[in-house]
C-alpha cells in the first residue's frame, strides 16, 4: 500500500488523457481537465516536484496512454557485465534508453551502447520483457516494460557519453552501486544465467 498514491494518480492520468483523445462533447473534455489536474494535484501532494514540472512530465501527453518501454543492452565479456556509470545519480546501469519512435528495439540498443558506452555492437537476442511494477524499482510516475537484449561486441572501444561518466565490465559477485531506477541486482544476477546457458527462455512476468 505505500506507494498506492501513485499508481491511483497514474490510472486517473490514463483515463483524463484517453477521455480528452476521444471525447466529443465540451462538456466531458472539461471533466477530463479536471482529472488530469487532480492526478498532478496527487503527484504534487506527495513529492517535491513543482506542479509545472509534473505536468510537463506527466500530464502533457496526448492520445491513448500507453507504456513507455525501457530497453537495455546487455553484453558480456570474459564472465563479466558491462555497465555503465550514469552522470544522473553516480550509480551503474546497463546502457540503454527510451525506446525511440521510427527504430526497433533493437536499433534503440545499438544507439544506446555506442552512445554511453562507446562499443559496436549487434543484437542476438531478446533474453527479457519485463514490467518495472512487479521489480524492486524506485516509485515512477510512467508505467514502463522493460526489455533486455543480448549483444556481442564488433568494433569501437570503451568511451563515456554525454549521460554517461565511466564504463566497465563488472563479475555477478562485485557489481558496483546500481542505479536502482534502471536495473536492479536481481535483474542482472538472473541475466548472467545467459552467458553460460543461451538455450534459457526469455525472462517473463508470468502474472
Amino acid at each position: 500500500m505505500l506507494h498506492k498514491w501513485l499508481e491511483w494518480a497514474k490510472e486517473i492520468q490514463a483515463i483524463s488523457q484517453a477521455g480528452l483523445a476521444y471525447t466529443k462533447d465540451i462538456y466531458d473534455e472539461e471533466r477530463f481537465e479536471q482529472l488530469r489536474a487532480l492526478s498532478v494535484t496527487i503527484m504534487q501532494e506527495y513529492t517535491d516536484a513543482g506542479s509545472e514540472k509534473i505536468r510537463e512530465l506527466f500530464a502533457s501527453e496526448s492520445g491513448y496512454q500507453t507504456p513507455k518501454v525501457d530497453v537495455r543492452g546487455v553484453i558480456f565479456q570474459e564472465g563479466k557485465l558491462l555497465l555503465v556509470k550514469e552522470k544522473a545519480d553516480g550509480a551503474w546501469a546497463l546502457p540503454g534508453g527510451w525506446a525511440d519512435v521510427g527504430l526497433s528495439p533493437v536499433e534503440v540498443t545499438v544507439k544506446e551502447v555506442k552512445e554511453e558506452a562507446g562499443y559496436e555492437v549487434r543484437g542476438t537476442k531478446l533474453l527479457a520483457v519485463l514490467d518495472k511494477k512487479f521489480h524492486a524499482h524506485p516509485p515512477s510516475a510512467f508505467h514502463v516494460y522493460k526489455m533486455f537484449i543480448q549483444c556481442e561486441i564488433i568494433g569501437g572501444a570503451a568511451g563515456v557519453g554525454v549521460e554517461t561518466s565511466d564504463v566497465g565490465f563488472f563479475h555477478k559477485d562485485a557489481l558496483p552501486p546500481l542505479s536502482e531506477e534502471r536495473n536492479t541486482r536481481e535483474q542482472l544476477v538472473r541475466l548472467f544465467e545467459y552467458e553460460h546457458q543461451p538455450e534459457l527462455p526469455t525472462w517473463m512476468d508470468l502474472f
